[in-house]
């Protein structure tokens, strides 16, 4: 499990003086940033093979509040991944200080061709690095019928 720490700061808290929405998910985006750093899928690596990450969705479910000043961690796990690598899932977990579980998110996501700006798969020298990232227990091997299992699609006004 990959795992990042965070102090919440003012601008972190909204009018109800707790950790706000927006937080979550700049604290989700920042553990993921560090953690393809980490397995190395770095700006400059992603930049070299033309591709980048892109959210499809982020789906949070939170449990106990959080206020200003305290320690937050943040993990994060793949719950899903393509035979392709196209289409990847995570799962992110929020603790405090004691480890009581604040809130889960899951994020589905995928990546782009940096020219054309349409999915793509992902090279095989990343495709390779990806098979070491931590998993869930749960982890499934992602379809692209996966990335509309909400039923979502996109409609145009007429």
């Amino acid at each position: 499990m990959y795992k990042k720490n965070f102090e919440i700061r003012w601008s972190d808290i909204d009018a109800n003086g707790h950790l706000a929405n927006s937080a979550y998910t700049n604290f989700m985006s920042h553990t993921r940033m560090g953690f393809f750093i980490e397995y190395g899928f770095s700006m400059e690596t992603l930049s070299k093979h033309g591709v980048g990450p892109v959210v499809f969705y982020e789906h949070t479910y939170y449990y106990k509040e959080s206020f200003i000043g305290k320690p937050v961690t943040v993990s994060l796990e793949l719950s899903g991944l393509s035979e392709d690598g196209m289409f990847f899932k995570f799962e992110h977990n929020f603790y405090n200080d004691k480890g009581e579980h604040l809130a889960s998110s899951d994020m589905l996501g995928a990546w782009i061709d940096l020219k054309t700006r349409k999915l793509t798969t992902l090279p095989e020298a990343l495709l390779k690095f990806s098979q070491l990232f931590p998993r869930t227990k749960n982890f499934k091997t992602l379809t692209k019928e996966d990335t509309r299992v909400e039923g979502k699609v996109p409609k145009n006004l007429s």
